[in-house]
């Protein structure tokens, strides 16, 4: 129910590589690197602690990692604690995090991680594999612990810690995600103390107790998060003292802020409108980045909420539960105008669920398949459904009531309102009506399943199974009073088949093909109507930020990417530092990678992130 992640956030492709050991490669604008973890340091401005203020168009919906989902809170926990590996933000491979090495059985049903001794918690502890196996076995244990994340550790048998640097992960079956295991690791000896792990948001203590390169410091509910830089981050600390997100419930107002040195950065929700960005370019002392981004932007349609029990709940309209009707209504929407009026060409026309960026799993439709606009054709689909006008030009339900759709729309959202505009037009052209449902708070609706259609989007990482996997029956809720990992309830026989083939599939070729049937699969059944690929559209201060990384490198994001690159990179416009030559955007950044590899096998490269409910991501 997004617009991540991915988490929430959404939601953090696979790529086989054969890595012969260590790699050293040097990192620029003053980072750190593992043969001089301690980075070049700004100097201290005159006023005190260097602050970087990143303006967000989304609130927080858990600082617990265990049930965020949306992109900004998932993004803060990667900012707060360490995953056991991380992606070049140049190209997205994996190279070590808390684990330095990691190595699979020849069945590769286990696999034996070593944990870094160099990473303490904040509170002064050592992080060992025991926090990880922890934080594994509560996922596996406790139904609330795997809200955001149990889809990793599903097809895990046992987890332990046979040393403090030592983490082994027997399994079902063979896994290809077990180096893209995107699931934050807490400190034990904090977190075993609560309780109940559906209800505790981590929202009331600070510091809070973390191993990333920032520190959580402070927090009021749509207000602002707060982080402190953590100067004993084994990678090194990052260059800005502070880092503060603010909650602006106006996207013009956060641009605005921008504009007067209010805030450093602003990306919007989560991109910028083309009126913003334009209206920024040629600004004094702003730069905007506009590259191909990792989110696709869709509406999606309720397919009849119910859970594992079998129980159904909601009121979805039923005429939605026929194929017809759904392809005839994305059969009504034009594409062509979403891109070029809404978007204004900085966006590219939506055909599978995984955007271009990552053409390995990239899938378009055949011209035979795709669901061109094609208003007549929609008419025609309507009628042969039996839904046919009556005598006012109103289509009629089964229960001869004019068809009204509830359209559910994020309010801090200008795209959705304005294609929501296009789709009373289009479809009132088919005798349908059109209600927007514009909410500050739409996940309640969606969870309830109180909704008829409602515009959706995830960012997806380049390994794309967490995306793939709330579209599973698996994800759905187990009650109706319980929250599940499904994004819109979908459950499908034949998608959870292909879903268990390309989980298994370690050859990157086959998992591709794999992966794309499950697109077409996905496009057939027309509950996901994807109807474009935004770019990344955000802005920051040359003022305030002198570098800072994007991923990837060469055209990238710079918020919401699947690691802590960029805000741990970015350095201050006053730091003095001459050995710094990074351009403004793009600072290159590589990591020395020691990685064992068996003979035959790769390590596989993967991210994921959820885009989030309210931005699953």
């Amino acid at each position: 129910m997004g617009t991540n992640d991915q988490k929430r956030s959404l939601p953090h492709g696979l790529r086989l590589l054969a890595l012969a050991g260590a790699a050293a490669l040097t990192l620029t604008a003053g980072l750190a690197t593992p043969l001089d973890p301690a980075p070049r340091q700004a100097r201290a401005a005159d006023d005190g602690k260097k602050v970087l203020t990143v303006a967000v168009a989304q609130s927080v919906d858990s600082l617990s990692p265990f049930l965020a989902v949306r992109l900004l809170s998932t993004s803060i926990h990667r900012l707060m604690y360490e995953y056991l590996t991380s992606y070049d933000p140049k190209d997205n491979h994996a190279i070590p995090g808390l684990a330095t090495k990691w190595e699979p059985s020849a069945d590769k049903l286990t696999w034996t991680y070593t944990i870094r001794g160099n990473s303490t918690w904040s509170d002064g502890r050592q992080a060992t594999a025991e926090d990880a196996a922890w934080t594994f076995n509560k996922m596996m244990t406790d139904t609330g612990a795997a809200t955001a994340n149990g889809s990793y550790v599903g097809n895990f048998r046992k987890v332990t810690a046979p040393s403090p640097t030592k983490l082994v992960i027997e399994l079902k079956k063979p896994q290809a995600t077990m180096t893209a295991l995107d699931v934050p690791i807490v400190p034990k000896h904090v977190w075993e103390k609560v309780s109940d792990f559906s209800e505790f948001n981590n929202d009331k203590d600070f510091p809070v107790v973390g191993n990333g390169p920032f520190v959580l410091s402070g927090y009021k509910a749509d207000s602002y998060v707060r982080l402190k830089a953590n100067k004993d981050f084994w990678r090194g600390s990052p260059k800005f003292d502070e880092l503060v997100f603010r909650y602006y419930k106006d996207q013009d107002a956060a641009v605005s802020a921008l504009r007067k040195g209010e805030v450093s950065f602003v990306a919007g929700s989560p991109s910028l409108t083309p009126a913003q960005a334009e209206s920024l370019k040629g600004a004094e002392d702003i730069q905007v980045n506009d590259a191909p981004g990792r989110r696709f932007y869709a509406l999606a349609t309720n397919p009849g909420a119910r859970a594992k029990n079998g129980e159904k709940f909601g009121d979805g309209h039923p005429s939605l539960l026929d194929q017809r009707v759904r392809n005839a209504l994305f059969r009504a929407v034009d594409r062509e105008a979403v891109i070029d009026k809404v978007f204004r060409g900085h966006a590219v026309e939506g055909e599978g669920y995984i955007p271009p960026r990552f053409q390995e799993y990239f899938w378009k439709p055949s011209a035979r398949q795709k669901l061109a606009y094609d208003p007549a054709e929609a008419a025609r689909l309507l009628d042969r459904a039996g839904y046919k006008k009556n005598g006012d030009g109103k289509r009629v339900g089964k229960d001869g009531k004019p068809i009204t759709y509830r359209v559910l729309c994020h309010a801090t959202d200008p795209n959705d309102k304005a294609v929501g505009k296009y789709l009373q037009e289009w479809w009132g052209e088919l005798g349908i009506g059109v209600r927007l449902d514009c909410l500050d708070n739409v996940t309640d609706p969606w969870l309830a399943g109180k909704y008829d259609l409602a515009f959706d989007g995830w960012s997806v990482n380049p390994d794309p199974d967490f995306v793939l996997s709330i579209h599973t029956c698996g994800a759905l809720p187990a009650t109706p009073e319980e929250t599940g990992a499904t994004d819109n309830f979908i459950c499908d026989k034949k998608y959870d088949e292909l879903y268990a083939r390309q989980l298994t599939e370690y050859d990157p070729a086959k998992r591709a093909d794999i992966v794309r049937q499950m697109e077409s699969r996905l496009y057939d059944l027309g509950y996901m109507n994807v109807m474009a690929y935004p770019n990344a559209v955000e802005a920051f201060r040359t003022d305030q930020i002198k570098s800072i990384t994007t991923m990837p490198a060469k055209a990238g994001n710079i918020y919401g990417q699947d690691g802590y690159w960029s805000w741990w990179s970015a350095v201050p416009a006053d730091s003095g530092d001459s050995s710094d030559n990074a351009t403004s955007t793009g600072v290159v950044v590589a990591i020395v990678a020691g990685v064992v590899v068996l003979a035959g096998l790769g390590v596989f490269a993967a991210m994921r992130r959820r885009a989030t409910a309210e931005e699953r991501e």
